[in-house]
């Protein structure tokens, strides 16, 4: 049986659970390739998603984690025809699967599309989870337009660098919430002004925004639904936000999942490859030290972006 090399957590729990370790290589089924990883970005709070650990209620351990990947075709499943070996990838792996983590990892072709050409696979690894989640945000979710103001909530994190940047190349009028070492870098990103959450109020505005969009955390600040106009729309990505909340200030408040589509990754990596987007990564780590990767989500980082896992040179 052929082997590889994987992180991989037997019990729930968080990073102290995970070992690396040799396991049975995978096999690609109908409609799957198997993807020879040369980078996997992380997302800490994976190890907290219900998905993570469990299937329609059934429990998956062993699990492997992270789900954004990059690299080359090692062998194409059946039914699939746009994909030969060979071909240098990168996409999402669905989140109820084993992620990618790994030296192989098996993923259905419609989660996948040919990598960007002009970056890194650490680079393109780290932006298929927060430049699609992003896109789908804005275009599908908010439907932005030029001079629509925009409240970004975490503009130096993976997710809200993106919408950043995205919503300044459509012509929105973008401000910012960071903390005072990321200020100049969410300038850089297009964002008109940028709230420095060390020092002021995330609501010092109040009911002048069209849009809010909290790319922090679970439990979405009052000050955020207070900052929209009323009519306005708040959108989540952790949790499902206070419907007490949205009826108090008047607001649309919604959450979503993001979705993995061929054609929303390869509109990605067209922005990429033409400059629009700036895709930063934090901190590499190699594989066998994939424990010590998620266990730096502890501490505030130094530089923004994605944590990456480089799997092959």
């Amino acid at each position: 049986m052929a082997t590889m090399r994987a992180l991989r957590a037997h019990t729930r729990g968080g990073p102290e659970v995970l070992v690396h370790e040799t396991v049975p290589r995978p096999t690609p089924g109908y409609g799957e390739l198997l993807v020879a990883v040369h980078a996997a970005a992380i997302t800490f709070d994976e190890l907290t998603w219900p998905e993570t650990w469990s299937s329609d209620g059934v429990d998956r351990t062993p699990i492997v984690p992270s789900h954004e990947f990059s690299g080359v075709v090692a062998e194409v499943g059946e039914g699939v025809t746009d994909f030969s070996v060979g071909d240098e990838v990168y996409g999402l792996v669905p989140f109820d699967r084993d992620g990618a983590a790994a030296e192989y990892v098996c993923v259905p072709a419609g989660f996948v599309a040919a990598k960007p050409r002009t970056v890194s696979h650490a680079v393109a690894a780290a932006a298929a989870l927060p430049g699609l989640t992003a896109r789908e945000a804005l275009v599908e979710h908010a439907a932005l337009k030029a001079g629509d103001r925009l409240l970004v909530h975490g503009s130096a994190g993976g997710v809200g660098a993106f919408v950043t940047q995205l919503a300044a190349a459509s012509g929105a009028r973008v401000t910012g919430t960071a903390h005072t070492k990321d200020l100049a870098y969410v300038g850089s990103l297009g964002a008109e002004r940028v709230i420095d959450v060390d020092h002021e109020a995330v609501d010092t505005e109040r009911g002048v925004f069209d849009i809010a969009i909290d790319a922090v955390g679970a439990l979405t600040p009052e000050p955020l639904f207070a900052a929209l106009r009323r009519g306005g729309r708040l959108l989540v990505l952790q949790t499902p936000p206070s419907p007490e909340l949205a009826d108090k200030y008047g607001v649309m408040a919604d959450f979503f999942i993001v979705r993995a589509e061929r054609a929303a990754l390869e509109w990605l990596a067209e922005m990429i490859d033409a400059g629009t987007l700036q895709v930063a990564v934090a901190a590499t780590f190699p594989l066998a030290e994939g424990r010590a990767a998620y266990e730096s989500g502890a501490t505030r980082r130094q530089r923004p972006g994605k944590t990456v896992l480089v799997v092959r040179d």
